[in-house]
C-alpha cells in the first residue's frame, strides 16, 4: 500500500494531479482545495495517499496533511458517504472548520459540499459528532452551547446574539464560537446586545 508520495508535478485533470516520481507518473485524485494548493507543473510536491484497492483497478487519493487524509476515511464510515462525497465535503471545509462544523451541528456549512443535501448533512453531523474533537481542537464550550441552541434550551440572549450574527452573514459555525467566547468574558447574565458587541469584536480579531 502507497502512504505517501513526494515528487515532481507533471500535470492537472478536472479531480486528479499526475505526479511524476522517478519516472514514473501517479494518477492522483485530490479534493478542488488540494488541487488549488498545490504547486505548478514542474515543481515538487508531497501527498499523503490513501490507496482504494478493487478487483478491477487501484486508485489513489492524496491529500497536503494527514488530518485531511483522517477526515476523508473518516467521513466514509458514514453510509451514503463515498470517496467522491467525501472529497467533495473537504473542498468546501478545512479539516479544523469541518470538525467545529460537525461538533456544533452547522449542518448548512456541511452542506455547501457538492453531493450532500441537508439530510446527509444532518446525519453526518450526528453520527460524527463524538469524534469531531479527536480530530481537531475543538472548544468543549462550543460544543455544549452549539447543543443548547439546537435542543432549544440555551438562554434566550444567546439565541437571539447568535441569530443576530448569522444575519448579518456569518456562518453559523462562526457566530457559535464568536458568543461563546463572549459569555466567557461577558458571564452568563449577559444580554443579547452585550453578546452581540463582544461576538462582533471576536470576529473581528
Amino acid at each position: 500500500m502507497i502512504g505517501k508520495l513526494r515528487g515532481v508535478v507533471d500535470s492537472f485533470g478536472e479531480d486528479f494531479v499526475i505526479l511524476d516520481v522517478q519516472g514514473v507518473g501517479y494518477v492522483v485524485h485530490c479534493s478542488a482545495r488540494t488541487l488549488q494548493r498545490l504547486p505548478k507543473a514542474g515543481e515538487a510536491a508531497e501527498l499523503s495517499i490513501e490507496t482504494h484497492v478493487r478487483e478491477d483497478m487501484i486508485r489513489l487519493y492524496g491529500f497536503r496533511s494527514d488530518p485531511e487524509r483522517d477526515w476523508f476515511r473518516l467521513l466514509q464510515t458514514v453510509q451514503g458517504v463515498g470517496a467522491r462525497v467525501a472529497l467533495g465535503v473537504l473542498s468546501v471545509l478545512e479539516p479544523d472548520a469541518l470538525a467545529a462544523a460537525i461538533a456544533t451541528g452547522d449542518k448548512g456549512a456541511i452542506a455547501r459540499a457538492p453531493g450532500v443535501g441537508p439530510r446527509l448533512a444532518a446525519r453526518l453531523a450526528a453520527e460524527l459528532r463524538d469524534k469531531a474533537p479527536a480530530f481537531a481542537p475543538v472548544d468543549p464550550a462550543l460544543v455544549a452551547l452549539a447543543g443548547a441552541v439546537e435542543e432549544g434550551s440555551a438562554p434566550q440572549p444567546v439565541a437571539d446574539a447568535i441569530s443576530a450574527l448569522v444575519n448579518l452573514g456569518y456562518p453559523q459555525v462562526q457566530a457559535s464560537a464568536a458568543i461563546a467566547a463572549a459569555l466567557k468574558g461577558a458571564g452568563e447574565g449577559a444580554e443579547a446586545k452585550t453578546l452581540i458587541r463582544l461576538g462582533l469584536r471576536e470576529l473581528a480579531r
